[in-house]
């Protein structure tokens, strides 16, 4: 059986003129325009899925079929094509029957021209001509009704991802960077239920009612600023000296040389004047400029530049890494623990998204759990994460090591490692540690977010920097009131 794309490559139809009219039809609907009025930043980033969508629909042209009667009719029409003018005239009786068989909506046109057109090559070609454009209206109808089933369902598709996006903008959007980043993530989503969107409103509302939460996320997001590396630069540096050097201006009396300054002669030379058999080689001393005369000569004071080389160190700015978030997720991180781990989660999350990072998470107890937030099922990982209970022990250990194994590859060399925990947990192994320290020395930095005054020092000792938060009920009662 035929596809759509190889009858319209022999009819000569122009699908990609109907792909784009489509296309058109699609931007131009009303949902889309009023949620472009609302939102314009994502119309740009939305027109930059135009050349996918028409691929796809071109991709799908090309792999529907052709219903039985429309290739039935075609190939009898191929047929009619390439037999002679007597031959097509005797046939035509049949050719109309099986036409009429196969329910072509070319019946009654033929039944018409049968009767009119006379029975030569120009009333063959006018036959064949009037099939040719039944056809091609009959394909290109069929293109259109499989062009509108395939728009209506990306219609369908984009209005829950706007929908989506319209709801999250305002938890993510902070530029135009993020708010595409959050465009394509959000394609994996479109199967999540209500309930886990409202989920993630809940925490992004539970994060605005903690402000030294969010700021402490910044914070540590903007300490990347921090991280430099020394640079070696070998350059030429130029010294400037002054020294004195010969100027061509007379100031005194520094010699005796050859010249014909006449003004500039030593009185023996002008002696020479008043001798008559000694005239004559006056003029020749003159004419040669072998004349004895008086160097008059002056000193100058300049300026010289003089390069040598020499080597600077500098302070080299390193691009900001990404984020490797490990969570503790044991019993006793439960309750408002969980919650603002969570939420600072998300405020990474939106961090990594505006300065264009990458967020992995990694959630620790009796096992290790990852979530890579920025993928293109990021929001549906996220949400993922969002519903994960809080409960078991505490193996920072191994949360540590699968760390230290992820930085060890390419994408995540430069990473920054932040462990959310009370940091109540058994001493970590000196091999550990000793392998931390080395990656320490490799600007790779290691952060503690912990929310618990109990946290252990030993343990605490072997970050880069600590970020204390303290989620006791004092404290909170202190934040609540101010």
């Amino acid at each position: 059986m035929l596809n759509i794309t190889t009858i319209d490559m022999l009819l000569s139809i122009n699908e990609m003129e109907l792909i784009e009219e489509i296309v058109l039809t699609l931007l131009a609907t009303p949902q889309l325009v009023i949620f472009f009025e609302k939102y314009p930043n994502l119309k740009s980033i939305l027109l930059n899925d135009l050349l996918a969508w028409k691929k796809n629909l071109y991709r799908q042209l090309q792999e529907t079929l052709v219903p039985i009667k429309l290739t039935d009719e075609f190939a009898l029409y191929q047929q009619n094509l390439a037999i002679d003018t007597t031959k097509f005239f005797s046939n035509l009786p049949v050719t109309i029957n099986k036409l009429t068989k196969i329910d072509s909506t070319f019946v009654q046109e033929a039944n018409y021209l049968q009767e009119r057109i006379s029975h030569d090559p120009a009333g063959q070609s006018l036959f064949i001509q009037r099939w040719r454009l039944n056809l091609i209206i009959e394909v290109t109808t069929f293109n259109k009704l499989i062009l509108e089933q395939e728009k209506e369902q990306l219609l369908a598709e984009l209005e829950q991802r706007l929908k989506l996006t319209g709801n999250l903008i305002e938890i993510f959007n902070q530029n135009n960077h993020s708010a595409g980043k959050l465009w394509n993530i959000s394609k994996g989503v479109l199967t999540q239920s209500s309930n886990n969107i409202q989920l993630l409103i809940q925490y992004s509302h539970f994060l605005q009612q903690q402000p030294e939460l969010e700021k402490l996320a910044e914070l540590l997001g903007r300490s990347q600023s921090l991280k430099s590396k020394q640079k070696q630069q070998q350059m030429l540096e130029s010294i400037i000296s002054v020294e004195k050097i010969p100027d061509q201006i007379p100031e005194q009396i520094s010699g005796i040389n050859h010249g014909n300054d006449i003004l500039r002669l030593l009185p023996s030379e002008l002696a020479l004047l008043g001798l008559e058999e000694l005239e004559f080689e006056f003029y020749r001393k003159l004419v040669e400029k072998q004349l004895l005369t008086y160097r008059l000569q002056g000193d100058n004071w300049q300026q010289r530049k003089i390069l040598r080389p020499t080597i600077k160190h500098q302070k080299q700015q390193q691009l900001k890494g990404p984020f490797i978030v490990c969570i503790d997720t044991s019993g006793s991180m439960g309750k408002f623990n969980e919650h603002c781990a969570k939420a600072f989660c998300l405020a990474l999350m939106k961090i990594a998204m505006n300065d264009n990072r990458q967020c992995h998470i990694i959630l620790f107890s009796m096992e290790v759990i990852h979530y890579d937030l920025l993928n293109i099922d990021g929001l549906e990982q996220l949400m993922q994460f969002l519903n994960q209970t809080f409960s078991g022990g505490t193996d920072l250990a191994a949360c540590l090591n699968k760390c230290l194994e992820k930085m060890q590859q390419q994408q995540w060399k430069d990473s920054d490692v932040v462990v959310i925990s009370d940091f109540i947990a058994q001493r970590l192994p000196d091999n550990l540690i000793k392998r931390i320290k080395i990656h320490q020395t490799q600007q790779q930095r290691f952060h503690a977010v912990t929310l618990s005054k109990y946290g252990k020092p030993g343990i605490l000792n072997i970050f880069d920097y600590i970020w204390h938060f303290d989620t006791g009920l004092k404290s909170r009662l202190i934040r609540y009131c101010k």
